[in-house]
C-alpha cells in the first residue's frame, strides 16, 4: 500500500468498518448503525463529483479499483482488462500504477472529452438517485401514520419525481454504450437498462400499492426498492473489488457482472432481511429502521 494516497486508504477503512457493522447488525438484529454508515459513505463518494468536478470524481473512483486489479502483477506486467490511460489522468494513482481498469479509462475519457450534455446527465443521475437513496431511509424509519401521513406522502412524491429524473438520465447514458468495448458494448446498455428496471420497477410497485391503500404491501415493495438501491450503489462497487482481479484477463467481464447482478442481489437480500425481521418482531422493535419494516 506504499504510495497510495490517504484518501483512498480511508475509503478502504470506512468500507471495512461498514462490513463489520453489517455483520454485527445481522447477528444482533440492529441494522441502524450499518445503514447510516453505509449511507454516509455513498453520499460522500458521490458528492466528490459535485465538489471536484467530473474529472476528479471519476479519477478517484477508478483509483479505488486500480489497487486491487494490479494485485499480484509484476512491474510492467499487464492484463487484457488493464491498460494505460492518456497522461495517467484517469486515476490519482499515477505515481504508483501505470495500468488501470480499461472500463475506468473509458469512463474518464467519455465524460472529460465528451459533450457537455453527457456530463449533465451524469450529474442528474448521481444527484437525484443519491437524494432518493437517503430520503427513502427516512421514509422507512418514519412511516406515514396519523399526523405524519401528509408529510410522508409529500416526501414520497418528491422521491418519485427525483427517481424518475435520475432513471431517465441513467437510461439515456446507457443508450450510448453500444460502441464502448471496455464497458461490454450492447451488453452493458441492456444491463444498465435492466438495473434501471429493477430499481424503478420496485418503486412503481410500491406506489401502486400505496394508491390502493395497502400500507403493508407498500412497505414490502419499498423495502425491496431500497434493496435495489443498495445493490446499485454498494453491491455494484463491492463486486468489482473481487471480480476485477479475478477477471482481469477478460475485458468487461467484471463490470458486466456488477451491472447485471448488483440490483437483483440487493432486492433478494432486502427481501430476506424483511422476512427475518418479521420472524423476530420483538428484536426488530429495538431498531426503528427494522421495526418500521414489519
Amino acid at each position: 500500500m506504499s504510495g497510495i494516497p490517504m484518501q483512498v486508504l480511508l475509503v478502504y477503512v470506512a468500507t471495512a468498518v461498514w462490513v463489520a457493522l453489517a455483520v454485527r447488525g445481522y447477528r444482533m438484529h440492529a441494522y441502524r448503525p450499518a445503514l447510516l454508515w453505509g449511507m454516509a459513505i455513498v453520499a460522500l463518494l458521490n458528492l466528490r463529483y459535485v465538489i471536484e468536478g467530473v474529472a476528479g470524481g471519476i479519477a478517484f473512483f477508478v483509483s479505488l479499483y486500480s489497487v486491487f486489479d494490479n494485485l499480484g502483477l509484476a512491474a510492467g506486467e499487464t492484463a487484457a482488462a488493464l491498460a494505460p490511460c492518456a497522461d495517467n489522468a484517469c486515476s490519482i494513482l499515477g505515481a504508483v500504477y501505470v495500468n488501470h481498469p480499461t472500463w475506468g479509462g473509458a469512463f474518464y475519457e467519455r465524460f472529460v472529452q465528451g459533450p457537455a450534455l453527457r456530463t449533465q446527465l451524469l450529474y442528474g443521475h448521481l444527484v437525484c438517485n443519491t437524494a432518493v437513496f437517503l430520503l427513502m431511509h427516512y421514509q422507512l424509519a418514519h412511516p406515514g401514520r396519523g399526523a405524519s401521513q401528509a408529510a410522508h406522502r409529500l416526501l414520497g412524491r418528491v422521491a418519485f419525481v427525483l427517481l424518475t429524473i435520475g432513471t431517465v438520465c441513467a437510461v439515456w447514458l446507457a443508450s450510448e454504450h453500444d460502441g464502448v468495448g471496455p464497458y461490454g458494448g450492447a451488453l452493458s446498455r441492456y444491463g444498465f437498462w435492466f438495473m434501471s428496471f429493477c430499481v424503478y420497477g420496485c418503486m412503481l410497485a410500491g406506489v401502486a400499492q400505496a394508491r390502493r391503500g395497502d400500507a403493508a404491501a407498500h412497505r414490502v415493495w419499498m423495502i425491496r426498492f431500497i434493496g435495489s438501491m443498495w445493490g446499485a450503489f454498494w453491491i455494484f462497487r463491492l463486486m468489482l473489488i473481487v471480480t476485477g482481479p479475478l477477471f482481469r484477463d477478460h475485458e468487461a467481464v467484471a463490470l458486466l457482472l456488477s451491472i447485471w447482478l448488483s440490483a437483483p442481489i440487493g432486492i433478494v437480500l432486502a427481501e430476506g432481511l424483511r422476512r427475518r425481521w418479521e420472524r423476530r418482531p420483538l428484536a426488530s422493535a429495538r431498531d426503528p429502521l427494522a421495526a418500521s419494516a414489519t
